[in-house]
């Protein structure tokens, strides 16, 4: 008997143009249940690990292992963002909630790309850990409240609006990933011996990269 409702029920929504609306709430089931974005929090952890047990000894295996695990949850998290706006229907920054995971989501990417050129487990640890990071923080927010919620529009445009949204938030992706890399710089050379001229012009080449490119995407995205 509840089946038979139910069939009529969504045949009656369908006879009033309703369809959209139930699939979108069999999209937004699927999304929740699969909490892609909590599955990431966890393999961001494990690779953080790893990458700072590699410092012990540069263990290659290691610097390996977290490079590619950061690699799949960056995939879970990309695949979570997509969906998120497929839902939405808007670009992926339109809240709070989202903006943490954007900044997040960004962050290990930038971190990722790093690691792809230095290879130290820097890059790694940088990632793994804003991606942690902000993803607990966009776990906190989500229990205000709906995580859907529309911006309010304060542009003419919603081309201009996501635009400039999106980014000024690249930039402060990008002067987050700075700030933990000197963060990173200066504990690393206060308790690791093993801290040498090498590792130390990296870390401050990555900065100075990093930081011009904070530079450009902010201006631009004010102007």
């Amino acid at each position: 008997a509840f089946n038979q409702a139910v069939a009529d029920y969504r045949k009656w929504l369908s006879e009033k143009g309703f369809t959209v609306a139930v699939d979108k709430a069999t999209k937004e089931h699927f999304f929740n249940t699969f909490a892609p974005f909590a599955r990431a929090q966890g393999i961001y952890v494990i690779a953080l690990l790893l990458a700072c047990f590699s410092w012990l000894k540069m263990s290659r295996g290691l610097i390996n292992t977290a490079f590619y695990l950061i690699g799949l949850a960056f995939v879970l998290h990309t695949g979570g963002l997509i969906m998120r706006m497929v839902l939405e229907g808007r670009p992926p920054v339109t809240n709070l909630y989202s903006s943490a995971v954007f900044v997040g989501w960004g962050a290990v990417m930038l971190g990722w790309i790093l690691e792809r050129i230095y290879r130290n487990a820097i890059g790694s640890s940088v990632a793994a850990l804003v991606g942690f990071s902000t993803l607990i923080i966009a776990n906190h927010l989500a229990k205000e409240g709906d995580t859907m919620e529309m911006m309010r529009a304060v542009l003419d445009t919603n081309f201009w609006l996501a635009t400039h949204v999106v980014c000024i938030t690249l930039g402060y992706v990008a002067m987050f990933v700075a700030g933990i890399l000197g963060i990173l710089y200066v504990f690393r050379g206060l308790l690791d011996r093993g801290f040498d001229k090498k590792t130390s012009r990296s870390i401050s080449s990555m900065i100075y990269g990093v930081t011009c490119f904070a530079v450009l995407l902010s201006f631009v995205g004010t102007m």
